[in-house]
């Protein structure tokens, strides 16, 4: 049965709706950034551009590095944007438009996400590279489709709720891995652990300005917390729903960050950029290996 045009919504180009992307504009690897900026960044370390495409926050810059094809994709601030992009990705792989119906063969995409993020273990060092083994979604973005139970790790979400005595008002939290894969293959050069990913950047994470929030103690809390020999290093705001959407349409997700603040130190880098510029550096160098 063909996906009503309401659902998959095509521009009249017949690009997909929010990326203006159609298949042919992206490879089959993808570093993802927040900032439309750091697309750039990337690509001008390309030989050669292919396609320079944008609409709103999302650029698209899809090119060759030492012979291997690769796109650049701003994603903007958030998982409401990842569920955007995620989802427009996999109908650009596996969902022919011309029928819109799925493809009877399934394209494996590896998403890289390359991003900032602020630490919360005294040892996870301003300036360093972590790596996101697992995913703790703050957000609950991933408790809307049917089929999250068969990729969340449910003894953790368990153990953490308990733990921290989750406020029944807010979403329940969801804990998703990334890929083992990617895991392995950048493991050995950068700090791993466990990210919180959540729905915002003040009270979300434990900022207080001028408003309270529901529990002042959370971060302590976090701090803390352990399961399995695993603790929470670090908190960013897109990778749950990478991992999740990502496990879940059968693609390869990672997430590496510069930790740019620790909010136990309560230390913030002095200049940051230089590490960004660092980390797309040797990202496209262990593709390229």
């Amino acid at each position: 049965m063909a996906i009503a045009s309401s659902e998959l919504i095509l521009n009249p180009d017949g690009s997909i709706y929010h990326l203006h992307l159609k298949p042919e504009h992206i490879s089959d690897t993808i570093l993802l950034v927040g900032d439309p900026g750091r697309v750039q960044m990337i690509s001008r370390h390309f030989e050669k551009i292919e396609h320079e495409i944008q609409n709103r926050e999302f650029f698209t810059h899809t090119g060759y590095y030492k012979g291997k094809r690769l796109t650049a994709l701003s994603t903007g601030i958030g998982t409401d944007n990842i569920d955007i992009v995620l989802n427009e990705l996999d109908a650009l792989v596996n969902i022919d438009f011309k029928t819109r119906q799925p493809k009877s063969n399934h394209t494996s995409l590896t998403l890289i996400r390359l991003g900032t993020s602020g630490g919360l273990q005294e040892y996870v060092n301003v300036d360093s590279f972590l790596m996101s083994e697992k995913a703790i979604g703050f957000d609950g973005l991933l408790n809307f489709y049917a089929e999250r139970n068969n990729v969340a790790d449910r003894a953790f979400e368990e153990a953490f709720c308990q733990y921290v005595n989750w406020h029944p008002s807010l979403p329940r939290p969801y804990v998703v891995s990334a890929s083992p894969e990617l895991v392995k293959k950048f493991k050995s050069d950068v700090i791993s652990g466990v990210t919180i990913s959540a729905p915002g950047f003040y009270g979300p994470q434990g900022r207080i300005l001028r408003l309270p929030i529901i529990d002042s103690n959370i971060n302590q809390k976090i701090e803390t917390f352990e399961f399995e020999g695993q603790k929470i290093t670090n908190y960013e705001m897109e990778s749950s729903a990478l991992f999740g959407l990502s496990t879940l349409l059968g693609h390869r997700a990672l997430t590496i960050c510069v930790i740019i603040a620790n909010r136990v130190t309560k230390s913030f880098s002095k200049d940051y950029k230089p590490r960004v510029e660092a980390l797309i550096e040797y990202t496209l160098n262990k593709l390229t290996e």
